[in-house]
């Protein structure tokens, strides 16, 4: 009986989670206006390189939708803000690890490249003046740094670490001729280091990605401008307008499992964040080195775990104190997930066109079924030694990671318990679950052990929709991504 719950809610846990694993752009009127710093993606999954089994993969992105061919600064982090990657190991949602980074920006002999024009030296306006390769960065001239701390305990005033400050931060992809083999130059820049209490050595990696979530972005956003159904839209990658056209940065450690599962149970709750300082001040006679002065404590302005909870579930004026909050105080958004607008506003959109004469949202409100994926976790599969209600991403560490060739972009709702909601994998086609299980699939019989069972959430009569294939026709799978850490593609270059 025990196993069969577990399953139950394993199988549960795939359908749930939907509604928050997506990726985020743009989601609140305060990130807007601090792109840097803007967090678009999270994953968290056992590691599936091969060879690297005992690991676990950290994945934040930040700054979305990076055009290629966005010279000539193109994309450097922000040298005044941590981006930060928290992990709770017990489950009372406040963080016992921390991995900090803190980015420095520097001309090299304080001037960048020069050149003698008639007698005087000047600097150029580029941040190269040739090419560059793995092996040679002589033509660079700007060079981006990063410090990595770990942090145990709370995030400003545990016992600090400082693992290194001399890391760097490969230049973006701008083209063949600037960086004419850009996987070799950019993985040499992938470091092994170690990490307090770790038996073995971690790998840490922070540059220019190609971006890995699907999504028919656009249309979504046009007021849903297509009919989300399998059948009413052909799958198609040119339905995707975010894979194979736009760049991310990101951040990614793969540590080894004994280091981030602390006393817990082996489910561990993570989540990244970027903070900036309280005040600043612009100069009127800004410098390389100095544009603003900036003072007080670190204020958080970036949240993410499951990315889709600020853009589609939390309302417009609490999007930006969802950003600065802490999971400790989720609680106090809870209405948003029991009582939930995004079904309604499909059903507004949709229900003639589904063919419905009456409302197409789920009506069991409140929505049980969604405070147990958003909040708590479900027992015996990714809920952790204490239950504190929370928005975090969940992993249990127990199970074990699925060759890509394997992998389904369903996750647990494929039969592959190591995806999707149990963490979050790169191939894990997270919009089209999120859709169905907004609707309401969870009030319908779903398979476990391969019997079709009602999880008692809610029942069939509560979500006249539920069991539609819902989709926005976008797809994504394992193979699309690479099979070695950082996991992500090579960046797409500014030129071809």
């Amino acid at each position: 009986m025990a196993a069969l719950l577990a399953a139950t809610s394993l199988s549960a846990a795939t359908m749930f989670s939907v509604t928050a694993n997506a990726s985020s752009h743009r989601e609140a009127p305060g990130i807007t206006e601090t792109p840097k710093v803007d967090g678009t993606d999270f994953y968290m999954f056992r590691s599936y390189e091969p060879g690297r089994s005992g690991y676990v993969t950290f994945i934040a992105n930040y700054q979305p939708i990076q055009a290629p061919y966005g010279g000539p600064n193109y994309f450097t982090m922000d040298p005044d803000a941590l981006y930060e990657i928290h992990i709770d190991s017990d489950g009372d949602a406040v963080e016992d690890l921390t991995f900090q980074f803190d980015f420095d920006n520097n001309l090299v002999n304080g001037t960048g490249v020069t050149l003698d024009i008639g007698g005087k030296t000047l600097a150029i306006p580029l941040r190269y003046a040739g090419s560059v390769t793995a092996g040679d960065s002589s033509k660079l001239g700007e060079t981006e740094n990063y410090s990595l701390t770990v942090v145990q305990g709370d995030r400003r005033s545990g016992a600090r670490t400082v693992i290194g400050s001399d890391y760097i931060k490969p230049l973006d992809n701008v083209g063949p001729k600037t960086l004419p083999d850009y996987a070799a130059y950019a993985n040499q820049y992938i470091y092994d280091v170690s990490l307090p209490n770790c038996s073995a050595p971690a790998r840490i990696f922070v540059g220019q990605r190609a971006e890995a979530f699907a999504v028919n972005l656009g249309q979504v956003f046009d007021l849903v401008n297509l009919v989300p159904l399998e059948g009413s839209i052909t799958q198609s990658r040119d339905n995707d307008e975010l894979v194979g056209k736009a760049n991310v940065t990101s951040i990614a450690v793969e540590a080894p499992i004994e280091c981030v599962t602390g006393n817990g149970n082996g489910v561990i709750g993570a989540w990244t964040t970027a903070s900036l300082p309280q005040a600043s001040l612009r100069d009127p006679l800004p410098t390389y080195e100095q544009t603003e002065l900036h003072g007080g404590a670190y204020v958080q302005v970036s949240r993410l775990s499951a990315p889709l909870v600020n853009e589609i579930v939390i309302g417009l004026p609490d999007k930006d104190l969802f950003n600065a909050a802490e999971p400790t105080i989720d609680g106090a958004l809870a209405d948003y997930v029991t009582n939930p607008t995004f079904p309604a506003l499909i059903d507004v959109l949709f229900r003639d066109a589904l063919g419905a004469t009456s409302n197409i949202a789920p009506s069991n409100l409140p929505r049980t079924d969604l405070v147990a994926a958003f909040l708590t976790g479900i027992e015996g599969v990714n809920q952790q030694a204490t239950v504190t209600p929370s928005e975090m991403m969940r992993l249990n560490t127990a199970i074990a990671a699925t060759p890509r060739a394997s992998q389904s972009n369903l996750g647990v709702a494929g039969n592959d318990l190591a995806g999707f909601p149990n963490g979050r994998r790169p191939g894990d086609d997270v919009v089209d679950i999120e859709l169905r299980v907004a609707m309401g699939a969870l009030c319908h019989d779903i398979p476990v052990n391969g019997v079709p069972t009602n999880l008692g959430f809610c029942t069939p009569s509560d979500a006249p929709v539920g069991d539609q294939p819902f989709t926005d026709g976008a797809p994504i799978s394992a193979t699309d991504v690479q099979n070695v850490f950082p996991y992500l593609n090579t960046p797409l270059p500014g030129a071809e």
